[in-house]
């Protein structure tokens, strides 16, 4: 399992010119799920994501020191099974990505799951399967 962390001021999905979900201040997480992964590596991803230090203290002076569940901030999950694309020539190949079927589920218990551990209502995704358009505004 991969998850691209990014701190972002606001970030949104968008499918068939619609906005499906959105987040103000918080992380947005694109999750790739490995044609191997376990439930074991689901509930690992979920400690990792609420935990790592990404944001700064209450007071806004010490950075890196608050995990996203800590500062109480949000979280937009989209799927991304190109994390396990490899190039092979001109040509992309997604062998090592889990098939649809199985990860649909896997990317639905990781929501699930992710809900149980924080705070429903701060947890968001796209739309798994769907052509995306995902903005977002970088909080570098």
């Amino acid at each position: 399992m991969r998850a691209v962390l990014q701190r972002v001021v606001n970030a949104s999905v968008i499918v068939d010119n619609t906005q499906v979900s959105s987040i103000n201040r918080g992380l947005c997480v694109l999750l790739g799920i490995a044609s191997d992964d376990t439930l074991e590596d689901l509930e690992y991803m979920i400690k990792k994501i609420l935990k790592v230090r990404m944001f700064e203290d209450e007071k806004g002076e010490k950075l890196w020191s608050r995990g996203v569940k800590e500062a109480g901030l949000e979280i937009l999950c989209i799927s991304q099974f190109t994390l396990y694309g490899s190039l092979t020539r001109d040509k992309l190949s997604f062998h090592n990505a889990m098939k649809s079927d199985k990860s649909r589920e896997m990317y639905s218990t990781f929501i699930s799951r992710l809900k149980q551990e924080y705070d429903e209502g701060r947890i968001k995704d796209g739309v798994f399967g769907a052509m995306m358009n995902v903005s977002l505004v970088n909080e570098a």
